[in-house]
């Protein structure tokens, strides 16, 4: 089982249970409540329910081992589930941009007061589970948790926003009814905007793009504890899931035999998996020192 499995998969039936709750609330409240940009909320917060599905599916198929088709493993998965889940926002993001240009053409009335209340405590709800599920994607450094946890603060912000426009056609009256519904309008560039930061750490690992400098020191700082490294070269890193493949090249005594020369790989090799275990293996190049420094 990679590491952090066990707690992308509880953050993924949080988001799944969470959003479906909050769902079905706004919905309802919108409707009794006249407020347009909540019902468009409780469309977004429906569509979140199954892009947290996705990336529940999308962490199960990653988890699963290597195989003779898959010798790196199945992790490339769940930058794909990623790329899916932005998908879902920016659908959510034009449903709510096209129903508040037909709202804001409709006249309605003004929003029962209540609906504050509601948005408030969703605005909240939508921070803490933002916190939690963002949390848990640093803690196991999945590309798809990211994203889910980036639908909860887009939650939380159309939800702001609703509340904020709900205040200014309470607060004002007559004229301003369609007020939630510009806020609505708002809020759908910002998802927008979010999918985009979403979108561009997935592209760059499916690309392979190096992005891990920190663990790159790291890797050169155990490799160089090893008495037999003289100097280690090209290291490269690539990210499968939540787990990382590293290619590294050592230069070593040039003097010294294939077997000795074998035997600081391997020692080398066994720190970095000891001492990294988001790393799932490492290949080591063995390279004689004089060709570094002839």
């Amino acid at each position: 089982m990679r590491p952090g499995y066990k707690e992308a998969m509880k953050a993924s039936y949080f988001s799944i249970a969470g959003n479906t709750v909050l769902a079905i609330a706004k919905a309802i409240t919108g409707i009794f409540g006249n407020s347009y940009a909540l019902i468009a909320d409780a469309i977004e917060s429906t569509t979140d329910v199954f892009s947290s599905f996705l990336v529940l599916l999308g962490l199960r198929y990653a988890n699963k081992p290597a195989d003779e088709n898959h010798p790196y493993g199945h992790g490339k998965a769940e930058p794909l589930i990623t790329f899916m889940v932005v998908g879902f926002l920016i659908v959510s993001a034009t449903v709510i941009a096209y129903e508040s240009i037909e709202n804001i053409q409709t006249p309605h009335e003004v929003p029962e007061p209540y609906t504050l209340i509601v948005l408030a405590v969703i605005i909240i709800i939508k921070e803490i589970s933002y916190r939690f599920v963002s949390k848990k994607s640093v803690e196991t450094d999945s590309t798809a948790l990211k994203a889910d946890a980036w639908h909860h603060r887009s939650d939380a912000i159309t939800s702001l926003m609703a509340f904020i426009g709900i205040s200014v056609a309470l607060l004002m009256g007559k004229g301003y009814e369609n007020a939630d519904d510009w806020a609505a309008l708002f809020a759908s560039g910002f998802i927008l905007f979010n999918a985009y930061l979403i979108l561009r750490p997935a592209l760059g690992e499916v690309m392979d793009e190096h992005r891990y400098d920190d663990i790159e020191l790291l890797i050169r700082e155990i490799a160089f504890a090893d008495k037999g490294v003289v100097e280690t070269e090209k290291c490269y890193i690539r990210k499968t899931g939540m787990t990382y493949h590293v290619d590294l090249h050592i230069a070593v005594d040039a003097s010294i035999s294939v077997k000795e020369g074998h035997d600081i790989a391997h020692r080398v090799k066994d720190e970095i998996l000891l001492k990294i275990p988001q790393i799932a293996d490492v290949l080591i190049h063995v390279e004689p020192d004089d060709e570094l420094y002839p």
